[in-house]
C-alpha cells in the first residue's frame, strides 16, 4: 500500500502524487481510496480504490533500473507484427502488464517504424502513433524523474541510440 506523499506511476496519467488515503462510500459500498494528482496537472484529482486491479499503480523506478532501461534503446526492440489488430492486442497486453523493460522494447520498435514511415514518405498508422506518443510521455517522464534530467534530454538520448542502432543495421 502506498502512503500520502508517495510518488507512483499511475496508468495513463504517468507520475502522480498521493494526496490522501481515505474511506469513501459509493453505491453503499465503502472502500479505502487513494486520492492523487498527476505531477504535471495539479488541478486533476483522481480517486481510485486501493484494491483497484484494473489500473496500473507502480513504484517509481530507481536510478539503476532507469539507466538500464535507457540503455536498452541501443538494442533491437520487440518483433514487429504486420497485422494491425494483432499488433495492437499484443502490444496493449504488454503495456498493461506494467513491465517497463518490455514497454521500452515496444517503444523502441514504434520509434523505429515511425522514422521508417517518415523516410519512406508513408503514413504511420494512427493507432501506432497514439501508442508511441502515450508511451513516450509516460516512460520518458519517469526515466527523466528517476535520472534527475529533463524529459527533453531523455527524448534526445533515445533518438540518438535509435539512430546509432539504425546505422549499425544498415551498414
Amino acid at each position: 500500500m502506498f502512503n500520502v506523499g508517495d510518488l507512483i506511476m499511475y496508468s495513463t496519467h504517468g507520475i502522480c502524487q498521493i494526496d490522501e488515503v481515505c474511506e469513501k462510500t459509493y453505491l453503499d459500498v465503502t472502500k479505502i481510496y487513494y486520492v492523487l494528482h498527476p505531477l504535471n496537472n495539479n488541478k486533476l484529482k483522481i480517486s481510485t480504490p486501493v484494491d483497484n486491479d484494473k489500473v496500473m499503480m507502480l513504484e517509481i523506478m530507481d536510478k539503476e533500473r532507469a539507466e538500464t532501461i535507457l540503455e536498452s534503446f541501443k538494442l533491437p526492440g520487440i518483433e514487429w507484427i504486420e497485422n494491425n489488430k494483432e499488433r495492437n492486442k499484443v502490444y496493449s497486453d504488454i503495456v498493461n502488464s506494467g513491465n517497463r523493460e518490455e514497454i521500452s522494447k515496444i517503444l523502441s520498435t514504434l520509434k523505429q517504424k515511425s522514422q521508417e514511415a517518415i523516410d519512406d514518405k508513408v503514413k504511420f498508422v494512427d493507432q501506432d502513433k497514439a501508442l508511441l506518443t502515450s508511451l513516450q510521455n509516460i516512460l520518458f517522464s519517469e526515466l527523466a524523474y528517476s535520472l534527475g534530467v529533463s524529459t527533453d534530454s531523455i527524448f534526445e538520448t533515445v533518438d540518438n541510440y535509435i539512430n546509432i542502432q539504425k546505422e549499425n543495421t544498415t551498414d
